[in-house]
């Protein structure tokens, strides 16, 4: 059968990604849209795998002011999409029905996903779907995507509309002096439409919006681009508004007057008023950043004490038996000594003491998944909106920061979207001071080591000095190298709403997945590396003790830079640079330079390195300093040059530097 490619478009909090995830199942993987750092998830449907669907970011209207705006707009008019799906929240349908027009006029065979409507029912509302279908001029199809209601009727739909090429009835929603610009302007503007391939009644309203990319794609010349502004002035002049909001009230007029046909509502949805009654606490400016550390505090003990320990034990325990029967089976086939030294002390020692850690990454990410999933992480950004507007930034930089959490490299790449250059700058230099899942093991290592009776505690503050640094940080560069105001922040809050299992469980995976090929990838080279330089010495000549090794040469050249903060071993200093190449790799290095063969064994060794104070010393410097060499690379991509991310990496590490010098030194002095 004919391959058929479909657009997912919608807005934010729609519940796209739980539609996605129904459409396509596990038959979908992640990458980023060519020459942009917007994430790109595409996966064939369900039982039809002639079709694909391609999750476009979440937005609000097809202007060209972020990344996935212009994403969007360019998948759907450069790729020619068999059909659009459109999710709409019922819930909110008149906002939602903005974008929906806008995609309508593209012209393109389209099938509008009515999503939430369970909500609609229970709360005693409906909603006449024939009818709006009818307004529309598209086919609309009532579903619950958290529930799996009405996917397949939708597949069925879309698969029609695409394949009968069934495009939309009607693209003309508007009247009055907007109604009269638009449609003079498409005549004047028919034959460069039809040569640049733009949908004519999109091209037209673009022009009316004063829409830039439409402007020079259609190559007018000068004297129709005179006619065209003339038009738009005599708009403005008769509507007594400019054009971009000429537009909006005619798209939302339209929008009422459907809404009022369709929709009969007699009150907000269970979910709405729930949502209310919990936000006056939960957005509390009292009581919003207290609750978010104290659900955070909760969520560390459950993964490293409650749950984490006891699987992380069971996993250790398992590489164990592994390593033991790979070293048996090495003997009996009298392998030669160096081998099986490179395999045992170097490849099992390495990946397996990150290995270890597997569990409690997979369960981390399943408690901020549900946070995610739940509406509460935008409620975060919202109650953080003031405390970040006081360090010079909005709380739309806190987004960034947030996924800085799971990894500094999407976060990065995602202060793309912040429409001030100067935001854009100071986040990317902060976040990656939010602790990232590839400093888990180093934390678990060193909380398991010297902290085992305080773990939740010890993690949680690890996480604070990381966002106290980071707005000491922001307070600094705004009134010095980054003077200005932060740009105003507006984020809708969606209802609070039960978790998808599958969404969930896909994202564990998805986590699980990266940990393992970073494992089997990075590490696995780093750990054959290390061995090799802390086995030979320069002559090349196997050493007995590591002490003697090249690794050693090197590190004792460092070590007394690190000495101040307390830890001046060479193994230490060694660790931290191969950090750089991946956080996870300190882990690895240590287990490697210590030969220890399990957790216990590890435990004792770093007692030989570190004490309490200078372990907890070397943890805040290892959240501080700067990223690993591919968030490194990020950034010189986002800021631009060599010189902004080499800048940044050296404030990074001067105040993981500082940082640790001052919890050292000051312990230091208490302890005495």
């Amino acid at each position: 059968m004919k391959e058929l490619l479909f657009a997912l478009a919608g807005n934010q909090n729609s519940g796209k990604t739980t539609l996605f995830n129904r459409l396509t199942g596990s038959n979908q993987h992640v990458g980023n849209f060519p020459g942009v750092t917007v994430e790109k998830k595409e996966g064939a449907v369900k039982k039809h795998p002639e079709a694909t669907v391609v999750d476009l970011p979440g937005i609000y209207s097809l202007s060209p002011y972020t990344s996935e705006e212009i994403v969007t707009r360019d998948f759907v008019l450069n790729e020619h999409p068999a059909g659009i799906i459109n999710i709409v929240d019922a819930t909110n349908i008149e906002r939602n029905l903005y974008l929906s027009l806008q995609l309508i006029e593209l012209g393109i065979p389209m099938v509008i996903a009515l999503n939430m409507m369970d909500e609609v029912r229970a709360s005693g509302n409906s909603i006449n779907i024939p009818r709006l279908s009818q307004e529309l001029g598209v086919p609309v199809v009532p579903i619950s995507a958290g529930k799996n209601e009405g996917i397949d009727e939708l597949i069925e739909t879309a698969l029609r509309t695409a394949r009968e090429n069934r495009r939309p009835l009607k693209y003309d929603f508007c009247d009055g002096e907007v109604h009269k610009a638009i449609h003079a302007i498409a005549h004047i503007v028919t034959d460069q439409a039809a040569e640049a391939e733009l949908p004519l009644r999109f091209a037209a309203t673009k022009l009316v919006e004063g829409d830039e990319p439409t402007l020079a794609k259609l190559r007018l010349d000068e004297d129709q681009v005179h006619i065209i502004d003339h038009i738009v002035e005599d708009m403005e002049h008769e509507l007594g508004t400019d054009r971009e909001a000429a537009l909006a009230d005619m798209r939302y007029s339209f929008i009422e007057k459907a809404c009022a046909l369709c929709v009969t509502r007699h009150q907000e949805t269970r979910e709405q008023v729930r949502s209310e009654k919990i936000d006056r606490v939960l957005t509390s400016k009292v009581w919003g950043i207290p609750i978010f550390i104290g659900i955070m505090f909760f969520i560390f003990w459950v993964t490293f004490t409650l749950l984490g320990e006891p699987l992380q034990n069971l996993m250790d325990e398992g590489i164990g038996l592994l390593q033991n029967a790979v070293g048996s089976l090495m003997e009996r086939a009298q392998i030669s000594d160096w081998l099986q030294r490179l395999v045992i002390d170097g490849i099992f020692a390495g990946v397996g003491s990150v290995l270890s850690f597997l569990p409690i990454i997979v369960l981390l990410f399943f408690f901020l998944s549900l946070l995610e999933d739940s509406g509460y992480m935008a409620r975060v950004a919202f109650v953080m909106d003031k405390l970040l507007r006081k360090i010079g930034l909005s709380g739309r930089s806190f987004v960034p920061m947030l996924i800085g959490f799971g990894c500094s490299v999407p976060a990065i790449m995602s202060a793309r979207t912040l429409s001030s250059e100067r935001d854009r700058k100071v986040t990317i230099l902060l976040t990656p001071f939010m602790s990232c899942s590839a400093k888990l093991p180093i934390y678990g290592m060193i909380i398991m080591a010297f902290f085992p009776t305080h773990r939740a505690l010890v993690m949680i503050s690890v996480y604070i000095i990381g966002i106290l640094v980071a707005i000491l940080s922001g307070l600094i560069l705004s009134r010095t190298v980054f003077r200005g105001n932060p740009v105003p922040f507006v984020m809708e809050l969606p209802a609070y709403r039960i978790p998808a299992p599958k969404s969930v469980l896909l994202l564990m995976w998805e986590k699980a997945k990266d940990f393992i090929r970073r494992a089997f990838t990075i590490i696995f080279v780093a750990s054959i590396v290390i061995w090799f330089l802390q086995s030979f010495d320069l002559r090349l000549n196997m050493v007995a003790d590591s002490a003697d090794s090249i690794l050693a040469m090197i590190g004792s050249f460092i070590a007394p830079i690190f000495a101040p903060l307390g830890f001046g071993d060479w193994r230490a200093s060694t660790a931290l640079i191969t950090g750089v190449t991946a956080k996870e790799t300190v882990v690895s290095t240590l287990t490697v330079l210590t030969g220890a063969a399990t957790d216990a064994q590890l435990s004792q060794a770093l007692a030989a390195i570190f004490t309490p104070l200078s372990a907890f010393s070397f943890l805040v410097f290892t959240v501080l300093y700067m990223p690993c060499v591919a968030a490194f690379a990020a950034s010189r991509r986002e800021l631009g040059s060599w010189k902004g991310a080499i800048l940044t990496a050296l404030y990074q590490t001067g105040a993981a530097y500082v940082t640790a010098l001052i919890v050292y030194q000051i312990g230091s002095l208490i302890l005495r």
